[in-house]
Order: structure tokens, then C-alpha cells, then sequence
């Protein structure tokens, strides 16, 4: 979840409310009307934290950012306030100063982050080249801003930097950026863009070129050697292209370039550090030129201003090349004025929120719902060109010819639990494109495999496990198949051969639970895909490699247990089960062990039977703090554990399911800044509680078995897409819901008597609905 690569030795043009306190501010929708808009209850920063006091633990909280943006867009148009460290998103509430406001930023993630480019700041008085430090040690072009002022919604952002008196405003298009600023007086006010940065290091080498009065174009060529994805680790590899334009017309201008030596480390900590930015601090201004190529530049245009004059920089971005962030530019953003550009934004947003309809809940209920589907709605995002050209993972440019939307940032670990299977029901056109994308990336690279987390087509090799096996899986089985089947089962096989259980039958390594157990889960949706193309051979071979859980079972022990090569067993330590990173990544094998979702039947013999089990859940679950934040029992901080909640309706106490995922809607979600209790992961975290609130969540990705448990809301309605499901929606109604009413006590599904505690994903494609009739006591009669 937190994108720690396995170690080398584990290997939001208001005002903002006091009294909304740290949650900002966000208009709320008054009432249930035509006119409802689900934007409204968007708060973008809920889980704008990094803070890692805050979260107890070095992961830190949310990582969202609260800048602009569009559902699924290539651009966010972000405040950041920071450069370095574990800040994935540029950005922590808790933070005084903003150090600029860049074009692209990652939502949720850890191992350092990447992205963070093109950062511009407004400034009057002398120029400075660094942005210097937030504990004002190195002074530099950063400025405090008044957070009273600072708003955030949907498509738009706001704040008061006070140290020049300069109002910021940002608003996005899917391609493109907007930046309004209002200065005060002055005969030295200026826009100065730092070509760079880098959230997590630096870019290599920048280009721009002024190309008239009012247009700049460039490009900032991001590599490993110069850190970003895991300091470098992750292998990123990419250059953002701009084109860009000021209003304001660019009489002043020039430019500087630090003269940084062959033999300097440029990443993450040393970006930051005091000789570097000395050097930096000191690069001469250089006018009288019209383009500047170099390992550190930056750029700035220099004017007199009048009282509250307003400034725009409006600016287009590609991963292509300069002529596709022009098109992109000339497309989206030509001439549009900055508020006609931040309503289509929050236009966008309502059309795709709206994919999902909810009554009930209180206000708070309904921001904490909204906001949630609104962060499921930044990844996969466009990496597409608005001409339909995206980089291959050859180094080649490709077009999509239409087919699909060519997208990046997979997080596979995490999204393949919740983010994927939600976008099944509501957007399942994304999940093809998604498909489509690993496919191409697959094939374009030569390595004919399946990159578990990918990013601008990296195969970084973060996290572990095959989670595209069952995204694929999932898809094929839900009817979205709008990709070439046989290759994406070729390149399947393939990713389980280069990575998974032979020839051992588990993977002996020192995160040998988590290995072996996501390999196990990845074979069997291999067959489950195999079993439905009629390749029956491969279905067998691959469902008795999905037993592979069985071999590294301690029955002594009576739990999962890592193995060695030559089939002993590790070392058992005190509190093995509880001791986190024994034989399992970022967990523990109390919770790891949980994940045999494909065989719960097998698990449960294993672990004793069923009542042995139902006492070790139950006590997994007691034992988990009230505040929920990072522990050893149900940590829902971290993605492991997010099926278990759900194992109570398979072992015939769907009750507990209903208690529970209740309980952790109220206790791990809230509208305010820590309102996420772990990283956000790119959109999973808020999947999860989507899902979750709407009473429905996936047993097993791969299986169409849906869970069924206890709604947040009185109604809640899933718009389906008539290209994928022959129903033009489906509804949950949870009849006298209410805080205390949260047991199910009997279930009608289109006028039936439903007396499972699941259905399968094709009666929600079919439209209906499914009546739950609530009441404050469990009925144990109902779903066994």
C-alpha cells in the first residue's frame, strides 16, 4: 500500500467556513432536488496529509492532494509545499508555505513519489532562484498562504500567498492547466517557473524556448538516474512536454541554468540539500536569448501590475512531444476564460460522480461518499493524447486509432481489491482501456509480461504478487472483453511463469507468506480465464497452482509459516503472528494470512474449521483499536485485510459482515484532513468504503460473487453503462437504516425473497432492485 519496493533486505471562489476547521471548505448540496450535484459534497482535502505523527506510524495518512483536476485527467494543477522525503503528493496540510503549483502530481501513494512538474509560482520583489525551506533556514521564492483563504472543490483550488499578497487559483481541463493570480501593485511582479522539479528528485535535463510575447514551450526529460519513482528504483522514465501561455505580455524575461557538476547525485535528498541548493541559488540570469537548454532551468517573465490586476498562465501538457501539448493546448484551453474553464471542470465531475446516486446519510456521510468516488475517479488517468498518439513502452509513439484510451499509473497491489471491481459496475469502458493499456505496454516493451505497478510505462517492480491476472480475470468474467483475449491470456501465463510458485510449489523468500499467497490467488484466476476460453488443460494446471496457499501451512503452528529453499521452516518467533514484515510486506501474518480468497473452504479446513476460525476472526477484530489507525489486527491502513470483514458471510454469520464494514465506514473515514486512515493508493481506500457504504463488495476478484452487507445510505443508485450491462440501473434500499439499525433481516431482490448473502455481478448488470429491510438486533436466520 505505502510502496516500500520489497527492501534490499527484505527486498480543494469562496471563503472557507471557520468553523469547517482542518476539513476546508467545500459547498454543501442543500436537499434532494433536480438540481443536485453531487460536486458539492466533494471536499478535496480529505486526506491532503503526509504527517506521520499524525498517522502514528512512517507511512503517514491519506496523501491526496487538493489541487484541480478532471476525472481521470492527465493534469493536476496542484499547490506543493514540499520537495523530498516520503511526500508523494507535493503537498501536507500541516504545512505553511507553498512552494509553487505544479502541472502533474500522484494521489495517495508512498515510496517517495513522482511527477510534481512544471512548477510555477507568482512573485514580486527580487528574483530568487530556490524555492528554499518551509522552516524558512534557506530563504527562496516559497511564500506563507493564509489558510482561512485556502479553498478546494471539485475543478478548483484557492489560496492567499501572503508574503507577496498574491491570490492564487487553479483550475484544470483533461490535458491542460489554468492558473489565475491576482497581484497587488507593484512595478516587480513576475510568474517564474522552476523546469526541474521534481517531487521526488529532479528532472535530468529541461528545454523551453520563448516561441512569441505571450507563449513558452519546453520540455523537463524525468529519469531514474535523477531519482522520482522510489529514489530511482522504479525505474521511471519520461519527459513531460508544455506549451504555454501568459497573458500578460513577456517583454521582461530571462532565464537561469545552475551549472551542476558530472559527478553530483541529483535524487531525492540530494535535490534538497544545502550544497546543491547554493548552487542552484547562485546560476546567473541570462536575458537576451530566446531559448535555454540545461540540467537545472527556470524561467521567468517580469511586469508592472496594478491593484488586484489579474494574471493568467494557461498551459497544455503531453507525454509525447511538444506538437501534442500544443494540440492538447489549442483543443482544450485556447482563449477560455479561467472561470469557463473551472465550470467545465466541476461539469466533468458532476457527470461522473453521478454515476452514483445516494439518499439518506447526513451531510457529513454524503461529503465522505462523494469524496471518496471523486478520488476513484483520478486513476488509471489519460496518458492519451487528445489526438489519440500516447509514448509506447518501445520508446516508439503509438496512436490508439480510437480502440481505447491509453492510461497509466497502476497501483496494481492495492487497486485490484476494490478500485478495479467498482469500475466493473460503474465504468467498466475504463477497465477496458485499462486492460488495453497493460496489454499494449506488454507488447510494445517486449517483455510480453505483466507489470504489477505501472507508471508511465515503467515496469517498476514495486509491491508483489500478479495483480493484473485479476484485473483480466475480473474483466473477462464481467463481460468486458474489448481487448485481444488471447494475448492478454498469453502475456498472463507468461507473468506467472517469470513471477510466482515454481518450481517449489511456494516461494521461498523472506516475504514468503505474501509471495506465495498472492501467486497462489493469481494462478487460480489464470484458470478461472482458461476454464472460460475452453483452454481446459490449463484451467486444471492452473487451479491446483492456486492450492499452493496449502504449502506453507504450519499445522503445528496452526497458521502460515515462510519456508526456506530446502523446505524448512523459518525460525517461529515470539508473537510470530502479530510481527510485522515476518515472511509477509507491509503486514503481518495475522493479516496476510487471511488472503485465500479463491478458496475459503480450503483455508478454513486448514485453520481448523469453522468454528476454530469464526473465534480467530472475531477475537482479529475485537482487538483492532477504535481509532483504527495502523495495528496489528484489522489494519485497514493497509490493503491486505480488506477482504476479511467479507469472510464472515461465507462462514454463516453475515451479521458480523454487516457490523463490521459499518463500523469501519464510521471509524477509518471522516470529513476532515486525516479522513483516511492509510495512504489513499490511488484510489482503492476510497473504493473500498464506496463499495462498502453502498452494501456490496466483491468476495473474490475474478468470481462475479458479489457480498452483500449493511448499506451507509437509504438508497443508493448504480448507473450502468448500456454498452456493457442490459440494465439501466441498479438500486439498493435499505428500508429503516439508521445508525443503530444495522443488521439486515431479510432481502428482496425484484420482488423476491433473497435469502443469500451474496448475488452474482450479472443480476446487478441486469438492473433491479435489491430491498434490505434493517433493524438494531442481528438475525441470525437471514444469509446463512
Amino acid at each position: 500500500m505505502h510502496y516500500r519496493n520489497i527492501p534490499k533486505t527484505l527486498l480543494f471562489l469562496l471563503l472557507c467556513c471557520p468553523s469547517m476547521g482542518l476539513t476546508g471548505c467545500s459547498t454543501t448540496a442543500q436537499g434532494d432536488t433536480g438540481s443536485f450535484s453531487p460536486a458539492d459534497y466533494v471536499n478535496p482535502f480529505i486526506g491532503a496529509s503526509t504527517s506521520t505523527s499524525a498517522a502514528g506510524v512512517y507511512h503517514g495518512l491519506g496523501k491526496t492532494f487538493p489541487g484541480a483536476t478532471t476525472p481521470y485527467g492527465m493534469v493536476q494543477v496542484s499547490p506543493n509545499t514540499i520537495t523530498g522525503g516520503d511526500n508523494s503528493p507535493g503537498y501536507s496540510y500541516e504545512h505553511t508555505t507553498i512552494e509553487g503549483f505544479a502541472f502533474t502530481q500522484m494521489s495517495g501513494v508512498g515510496w517517495f513519489g513522482d511527477l510534481g512538474n512544471l512548477l510555477v509560482m507568482p512573485t514580486t520583489g527580487p528574483l530568487q532562484k530556490i524555492a528554499g525551506r518551509e522552516d524558512g533556514s534557506i530563504g527562496g521564492y516559497r511564500s506563507h498562504y493564509d489558510k482561512a483563504t485556502e479553498t478546494a472543490r471539485a475543478g478548483y483550488y484557492s489560496a492567499l500567498l501572503t508574503d507577496y499578497g498574491i491570490r492564487a487559483e487553479s483550475s484544470a481541463t483533461p490535458h491542460c492547466g489554468i492558473l489565475r493570480f491576482t497581484f497587488p501593485e507593484g512595478e516587480q511582479s513576475r510568474i517564474q517557473i522552476d523546469l526541474a522539479r521534481r517531487v521526488g528528485g529532479t528532472a535530468e535535463r529541461q528545454y523551453i524556448e520563448v516561441v512569441d510575447k505571450h507563449t513558452i514551450a519546453g520540455w523537463m526529460k524525468c529519469t531514474p538516474a535523477t531519482g522520482g519513482w522510489g529514489n530511482g528504483e522504479g525505474q521511471a522514465d519520461y519527459t513531460v512536454y508544455f506549451y504555454a501561455q501568459v497573458d500578460k505580455p513577456m517583454e521582461n524575461y530571462g532565464f537561469w541554468r545552475a551549472d551542476i557538476p558530472d559527478d553530483w547525485v541529483r535524487k531525492r535528498d540530494e535535490v534538497v540539500s544545502v550544497p546543491y541548493l547554493q548552487r542552484v541559488a547562485a546560476a546567473p540570469v541570462v536575458t537576451g536569448i530566446d531559448r535555454i537548454e540545461g540540467r537545472h532551468i527556470g524561467f521567468y517573465t517580469e511586469f508592472g501590475t496594478r491593484q488586484d490586476e489579474q494574471v493568467i498562465l494557461r498551459a497544455g501538457i503531453s507525454f509525447v512531444d511538444m506538437e501534442g501539448a500544443r494540440k492538447n493546448f489549442e483543443a482544450e484551453i485556447a482563449g477560455k476564460a479561467f472561470d469557463q474553464v473551472a465550470r467545465e471542470a466541476r461539469e466533468l465531475w458532476n457527470r461522473e460522480l453521478a454515476r452514483i446516486r445516494i439518499d439518506g446519510g447526513s451531510d457529513r456521510q454524503k461529503t465522505i461518499f462523494y469524496t471518496a468516488l471523486y478520488h476513484t475517479m483520478i486513476d488509471p488517468r489519460i496518458y492519451t493524447d487528445a489526438d489519440g498518439r500516447y509514448p509506447g513502452a518501445d520508446g516508439r509513439i503509438h496512436t490508439t486509432g480510437g480502440r481505447f484510451t491509453k492510461r497509466t499509473i497502476f497501483s496494481g497491489w492495492d487497486v485490484f481489491r476494490s478500485q478495479m471491481p467498482l469500475q466493473t459496475i460503474i465504468n467498466p469502458q475504463l477497465v477496458s482501456d485499462l486492460v488495453n493499456s497493460l496489454v499494449t505496454m506488454a507488447d510494445e516493451s517486449g517483455r510480453h509480461y505483466f507489470e504489477r505497478w505501472e507508471i508511465v510505462n515503467a515496469y517498476s517492480g514495486c509491491m508483489l504478487g500478479n495483480p493484473a491476472l485479476s484485473v483480466l480475470a475480473d474483466a473477462y468474467a464481467k463481460g468486458i472483453r474489448s481487448y485481444d483475449v488471447e494475448k492478454a491470456y498469453r502475456y498472463a501465463v507468461n507473468s506467472s511463469k517469470r513471477f510466482g510458485n515454481d518450481p517449489l510449489g511456494y516461494t521461498p523468500s523472506e516475504l514468503c507468506i505474501s509471495h506465495t499467497l498472492e501467486y497462489a490467488y493469481a494462478d487460480w484466476c489464470i484458470s478461472r480465464l482458461a476454464e472460460q476460453l475452453g483452454k481446459r488443460e490449463d484451467a486444471a494446471l492452473y487451479a491446483a497452482k492456486g492450492q499452493a496457499y496449502r504449502n506453507i501451512f504450519d499445522r503445528e503452528k496452526g497458521w502460515f509459516r515462510p519456508r526456506r529453499a530446502d523446505g524448512a521452516w523459518e525460525p517461529w518467533p515470539e508473537n510470530a503472528r502479530t510481527t510485522e514484515w515476518y515472511g509477509c510486506i507491509e503486514s503481518n501474518p495475522y493479516q496476510q494470512g487471511w488472503f485465500v480468497p479463491h478458496d475459503v473452504e480450503g483455508m478454513v479446513e486448514l485453520m481448523g474449521g469453522r468454528e476454530a476460525v469464526l473465534r480467530d476472526l472475531t477475537e482479529f477484530f475485537d482487538k483492532t483499536p477504535s481509532d483504527m489507525l495502523w495495528n496489528d489486527y484489522y489494519n485497514h491502513a493497509n490493503e491486505p485485510v480488506h477482504l476479511v470483514p467479507f469472510l464472515f458471510n461465507r462462514l454463516g454469520q453475515p451479521w458480523q459482515t454487516q457490523k463490521w464494514t459499518r463500523h469501519i465506514c464510521e471509524k477509518a473515514y471522516a470529513d476532515k484532513v486525516e479522513g483516511i486512515v492509510g495512504n489513499e493508493d490511488a484510489g482503492q481506500m476510497s473504493a473500498w468504503y464506496v463499495l462498502a457504504a453502498a452494501g456490496l463488495h466483491p468476495a473474490c476478484p475474478g468470481d462475479t460473487r458479489m457480498e452483500i452487507t449493511s448499506p451507509v445510505f437509504d438508497r443508493i443508485e448504480l448507473r450502468l453503462d448500456p454498452a456493457y450491462a442490459p440494465g439501466g440501473t441498479f438500486t439498493v434500499v435499505a428500508h429503516g437504516n439508521s445508525p443503530s439499525n444495522v443488521y439486515i433481516q431479510r432481502a428482496v431482490l425484484n420482488g423476491r425473497e433473497h435469502t443469500a448473502s451474496h448475488l452474482d455481478f450479472a443480476d446487478i448488470a441486469a438492473g433491479g432492485t435489491l430491498e434490505l429491510y434493517m433493524g438494531d438486533t442481528p438475525n441470525t436466520r437471514w444469509g446463512i
